[in-house]
């Protein structure tokens, strides 16, 4: 009989479980009181925290996936493999949690499923709606053969690996759609907007940062897991990735600077508001600092400079996604949101989930090249990777 041992009380863990009692809570109240009773949203900010942070944000940092999947099956660049399932895990678990935290947001969740059945093919929220469907099904099928490795289903693993580039195409195909028509939902509302966030080229500058802040969200995993797990770090990989993201910030730079001039957005940005400071840390430390950082070979090589460059990028693409949803309504309404307490839980407790996920599928299942990270050790052999 195998002896029953419970598990440690670590000082984490005790914060996570926190996390998640007040996460509860929030949706106790929201559930049972409505949304007027949990957040701080209105009628001049109907999107806020939720939509902001957990979607818009939760969708452009999952998009590692479809980044490093095309660099492997369509691109053909098979040294990047070993990064590869990290990066599935990290995009499935990010697009579920942003399935749960519309779920919190809407107004009424139950009927989330009309989508399916009610079409409304005029709707970007309804391109939205069926691409974030359909591609949360691919990655799915894509991060599948991990579970048939565990389960030793060998014949459905074969059909799997041979069917993994049309997977990948059909994924990257999604990806593009829904990761340009999240900006599309803003094109709507040019007045309600601050001229330095709304512009007709939201649907190419959102899609342009995802694919950018995928890069740096791999480099991110990598390094945290490494860290976390104690594992080796594919320093020449990352570094390659590194030289990637310094072309990918090149372009999406120079767009926003080229829509910015051609607009001339610019004028009055002299003048001091809260806005116009937040505009520029979003340009100095999302794309400035990690430009120069990233740039310069040697430094690249730096794994503390590498790291310091991911994570910058990422601080600007959260700050720009939520400079749109919240500051850019502040500036052109002379309203201020500031979202609840209660708001703040749940969007913490859903990263809180993501994080758990993460460890619990890298324990069981062979997420890195050796394996389960809770069963390597004592089986004493690695299992391969897709």
């Amino acid at each position: 009989m195998h002896r029953f041992i419970s598990p440690r009380i670590t000082f984490w863990r005790s914060v996570s479980a926190i996390i998640l009692i007040l996460g509860a809570y929030a949706l106790l109240v929201r559930y049972t009181q409505g949304l007027g009773a949990a957040t701080n949203l209105s009628d001049d900010f109907p999107w806020g925290l939720w939509i902001g942070f957990d979607v818009l944000c939760g969708v452009g940092l999952a998009a590692g996936g479809f980044t490093i999947s095309s660099l492997v099956y369509i691109f053909n660049i098979k040294k990047f493999k070993p990064i590869l399932r990290p990066a599935l895990l990290t995009a499935l678990l990010g697009y579920i949690l942003v399935i749960l935290a519309l779920l919190v947001d809407l107004g009424r969740p139950l009927r989330i499923w009309h989508a399916v059945i009610m079409w409304n093919p005029h709707s970007v929220m309804f391109e939205v709606a069926w691409c974030v469907l359909l591609y949360t099904g691919v990655l799915a099928l894509e991060f599948s053969p991990l579970l048939l490795e565990r389960l030793h289903m060998r014949r459905i693993l074969k059909v799997f690996r041979m069917s993994m580039p049309l997977l990948v195409i059909l994924g990257v195909l999604l990806s593009t759609l829904h990761q340009s028509s999240l900006g599309s939902l803003y094109l709507i509302v040019p007045e309600r907007m601050s001229p330095l966030w709304y512009t007709p080229m939201l649907p190419v500058l959102y899609f342009v940062s995802a694919v950018m802040v995928g890069f740096a969200m791999v480099i991110f995993e990598s390094f945290m897991s490494s860290k976390a797990f104690n594992r080796h770090l594919e320093m020449s990989l990352l570094n390659e990735l590194g030289r990637i993201l310094v072309f990918l910030i090149t372009i999406y730079g120079i767009l926003r600077l080229q829509d910015l001039l051609n607009r001339d957005a610019l004028i009055g940005f002299n003048q001091w508001s809260l806005g116009n400071a937040l505009f520029m840390v979003e340009i100095i430390i999302g794309l400035l600092f990690p430009l120069v950082l990233l740039a310069i070979p040697k430094i690249r090589m730096i794994p503390a400079a590498l790291f310091s460059g991911a994570v910058m990028v990422i601080m600007g693409f959260v700050l720009n996604r939520l400079n749109t949803v919240v500051t850019s309504f502040e500036m052109a309404l002379g309203r201020v949101y500031v979202p609840s307490w209660m708001e703040i839980a749940v969007t913490i407790a859903i990263v809180n989930i993501g994080v758990i996920g993460f460890v619990l599928a890298a324990r069981y299942l062979a997420v890195f090249p050796e394996g389960p990270l809770g069963l390597n050790e004592r089986k004493g052999h690695a299992v391969p990777t897709i």
